[in-house]
């Protein structure tokens, strides 16, 4: 059983800020959240050392590589064995159009993130990909619009 780690309110104003800003100084990190530098640094590093801060990353403007077509994919599979799921996995794993995927609860078994230059190359996604899947029942596709966070 994993065990949950209790923050102070200091840990948790630096992760905040953190999670706004992965490139913030030490110096700029510690005058926000009312530490020395010296105190701020440990912190983070402690944060980082227990697995809190599991890593930093860029955030990419996608439409600036050409993705124009998100979608979120909901797939049933045809039965509910591991070994459909590992084989579901398996196909999935090498499909660059997929940026995530999730084993959920509910009526589907999977939700895809998948990223494509626009609807006709998610189409043939949609179609040669998942499409001839032996594990694959239903697929419900959900297109991005817009996006307010």
């Amino acid at each position: 059983m994993q065990h949950m780690i209790e923050l102070d309110r200091i840990n948790e104003n630096i992760l905040c800020e953190l999670e706004k800003n992965a490139r913030v100084t030490n110096t700029d990190l510690a005058s926000i959240v009312g530490l020395s530098p010296s105190a701020c640094l440990r912190r983070v590093q402690d944060l980082e050392k227990i697995g809190v801060i599991k890593g930093y990353h860029a955030t990419i403007d996608r439409a600036q590589l050409g993705i124009g077509c998100i979608a979120y994919v909901a797939v049933g599979l045809c039965d509910h064995t591991k070994k459909s799921q590992l084989a579901f996995e398996q196909a999935i794993v090498g499909s660059k159009e997929v940026r995530e995927c999730h084993n959920i609860t509910g009526a589907y078994e999977y939700l895809l993130r998948v990223e494509t230059t626009n609807l006709v190359t998610y189409k043939a996604f949609h179609t040669d990909t998942l499409g001839v899947l032996p594990q694959v029942n239903s697929i419900t596709t959900f297109i991005v619009m817009e996006s307010a966070k």
